[in-house]
């Protein structure tokens, strides 16, 4: 039988976050199959990963790659129709062909590209995280989840679409990924989905929020909250991502807010808290 979809998600250092997603995703459909990149954990989790499902592929790579190198390693051993990008920290909600929502809505219009389900964190009450997304200002790069933080009463359970996918969750048409590419691995970690998104849109896809499909997110297991690695990659992929997608004045002025006033702010605020890490990460992302 071919495959209709292949879920990919990258393990790094969070052997137990894996298997806990694993063991909510519906196997054993010969339709389906899932593969988990490790990418370069420090003990070799891929073997263990293996041997626990050995009905799943399981690819080791010996240099970290970063979320969208993981990814695109991914990509290259799918056989999918389609393909699905789920975090490692994340758990599918037990809905009845949950999945299958997200596969409907792509194959429910030829422009549609990619898909994300509704996200809500994996704690207390299990507020949104994700309805969809804002679009970026012109100028300081600023835009909003939609629904973050709140409690979910259905507000948010009318499909739309939206102008960028969530990282944590995103269902892509190999059609689709064919012509636009795949993840660009210049960030390595932090706003690769954004710039692919922009990617797809450039191309002539959309981009869709379908709330039919919920996932729970533990988010930033692998890097921590606020952590070095995080301020340092968010620093100097904002920059990044201006260069890649701004033009003309509208890319200087943003520049200059992200340099001159972002930044700035960052150092005084970390200063003041004491967290000289932070302060010396985002130095680096300036620099780099």
């Amino acid at each position: 039988m071919d495959i209709t979809l292949s879920i990919i998600t990258i393990n790094y250092n969070g052997l137990k976050d894996t298997c806990e997603l694993i063991d909510s995703l519906p196997l054993g459909s010969p339709s389906m199959e899932v593969i988990v990149v490790d990418n370069a954990s420090k003990e070799d989790e891929a073997s263990i990963i293996e041997n626990r499902y050995p009905n799943i592929k399981v690819i080791r790579s010996n240099k970290n790659l970063g979320f969208a190198g993981g990814n695109n390693l991914g990509i290259k051993a799918a056989t999918g129709k389609y393909l699905f990008f789920i975090n490692n920290d994340t758990l599918l909600s037990h809905q009845p062909s949950a999945i299958d929502t997200l596969i409907s809505r792509l194959e429910s219009d030829e422009k549609i590209g990619m898909v994300c389900p509704k996200i809500r964190f994996a704690w207390d009450n299990n507020p949104i995280q994700f309805a969809g997304y804002t679009p970026l200002s012109r100028f300081t790069m600023r835009n909003r989840s939609i629904g973050f933080g709140e409690k979910d009463n259905g507000q948010y359970d009318t499909p739309h679409s939206t102008p960028y996918a969530h990282g944590a969750a995103m269902v892509v048409k190999r059609e689709a990924l064919e012509k636009v590419g795949l993840m660009p691995e210049c960030y390595f970690l932090y706003y690769e989905e954004l710039d692919w998104s922009m990617m797809f849109t450039r191309a002539g896809y959309t981009i869709w929020y379908e709330p039919a499909c919920t996932i729970y997110h533990k988010e930033s297991q692998a890097t921590g909250q606020n952590s070095p690695l995080k301020v340092y990659y968010l620093t100097r992929n904002r920059l990044l991502f201006v260069k890649r997608n701004k033009k003309g004045y509208a890319k200087y002025i943003t520049y200059a807010y992200l340099i001159c006033m972002v930044a700035p702010r960052d150092i005084i605020k970390y200063t003041l808290k004491g967290e000289f890490k932070l302060v010396l990460s985002v130095i680096k992302g300036l620099i780099k």
